[in-house]
């Protein structure tokens, strides 16, 4: 299996300069880049740059993926929308980390597959399906850390005894961008639905335009220039999602219940799991059922045909062996049953097996005829 490997990053929060993106020229000569992005895949190559120093010095989104099984997220926000103190509170181990730069803090989710990944990617629509989950963390919704601590429990780096964070309200019904993420990172439904368990429903109702009237006339002079100052120097992409995170004065989930652990909800995952696969195994004894008994009532069917007219069977059997194709000398041996098994179910089974061995005299010379005749057991 040839190598490949596919890195897009993006630039949301401010545009790549002209001097940037001679920058990233520079590293590759065959990247597609814009003032907004870069796209590269590699066969056989690799892309001659750490990504991570790429997300701190230009970009706000970054995605990877190779078909030996890796996949990896990276998300940059600035410290003003999250603080580094909550994102390390969620991303505790291998599969979700963080640092923080003077600006700027970065996540970083990684998921791995030693079974490769022969699934075919719309690589370049991916990473958009995920991207809007950014502003949803801006506007204070905390299902995106949440969903990183649990890929750290999925990925068994957490001890059993380790306490749940804050359970954000929502688990039980994701965005759309949420969703693409967590499929993107291979996160166990069961595992989510254990976790959804202790999470409130997502409040959706939308502030009104007289409401947000309200607040704004309510601001102090000094933050409403600040907001038009970000506006006029180009910094307005995450200022909508910040600016609703504090009218709605977003605060954390506080845990649902006794306060689980990552144990709990690996046991809770197994529980639904095991229930999944059992109630798999009854549809499908279910269905074979079914379908047992549509194949008998059918047989019976067929039965009650041959039995009205079983001098025309017979003739039948003989006319099929009679064109020596072995197709149809399948079709006689099919027929034969059915006139074996309405012999016993009238009680002329000997009456079928006189029938039989003239029938094997009568073509004893036929090898494979013969040869089927003893496989179906046909006396």
């Amino acid at each position: 299996m040839s190598e490949y490997q596919y890195y897009e990053f993006v630039a949301l929060d401010q545009a790549l300069t002209a001097k940037q993106q001679g920058e990233l020229r520079a590293v590759s000569s065959r990247g597609r880049i814009s003032s907004s992005s870069f796209v590269n895949d590699y066969q056989w190559g690799d892309l001659k740059a750490d990504p991570a120093k790429w997300m701190e010095r230009y970009f706000d989104a970054h995605l990877y993926l190779a078909n030996w099984g890796t996949r990896r997220i990276m998300l940059r926000l600035p410290k003003a929308a999250l603080a580094p103190e909550t994102a390390e509170a969620f991303c505790v181990g291998e599969s979700a980390g963080c640092w923080a730069t003077r600006t700027h803090v970065i996540l970083d989710l990684h998921s791995e597959d030693e079974d490769g990944d022969d699934e075919w990617w719309d690589e370049e629509g991916r990473l958009a399906a995920i991207v809007p989950a950014r502003a949803e963390l801006v506007g204070g919704d905390r299902r995106l850390l949440y969903l990183a601590w649990l890929l750290c429990v999925q990925n068994r780096e957490l001890d059993d005894d380790e306490p749940e964070p804050p359970v954000p309200a929502g688990l039980a019904k994701l965005s759309g961008p949420l969703q693409a993420l967590a499929d993107f990172l291979r996160l166990d439904p069961d595992l989510l639905d254990a976790a959804a368990t202790a999470s409130r429903p997502l409040a959706e109702k939308k502030p009104s335009a007289a409401e947000l009237r309200r607040w704004v006339a309510g601001l102090a002079v000094a933050d409403k220039d600040a907001v038009l100052l970000r506006v006029l120097r180009g910094d307005a992409g995450l200022l909508q999602s910040e600016l609703l995170r504090q009218f709605h004065g977003v605060t954390e989930e506080s845990p649902a219940g006794e306060g689980r652990t990552a144990g709990d909800l690996l046991a809770a995952a197994e529980e639904r799991w095991a229930a999944r696969q059992q109630q798999k195994r009854e549809r499908e004894a279910a269905e074979r059922q079914r379908r047992e008994e549509a194949a008998a009532a059918a047989r019976e069917q067929r039965l009650d045909d041959l039995a009205r007219n079983l001098v025309r069977a017979w003739d039948q059997v003989d006319e099929l062996i009679a064109t020596k194709r072995p197709k149809d000398y399948d079709t006689a041996v099919t027929l034969l049953l059915d006139l074996q098994a309405l012999a016993v179910r009238e009680g002329e089974i000997f009456e079928f097996a006189e029938q039989m061995t003239q029938l094997r005299e009568r073509h004893a010379r036929k090898p494979s005829l013969i040869d089927r005749f003893d496989r179906a057991r046909l006396d």
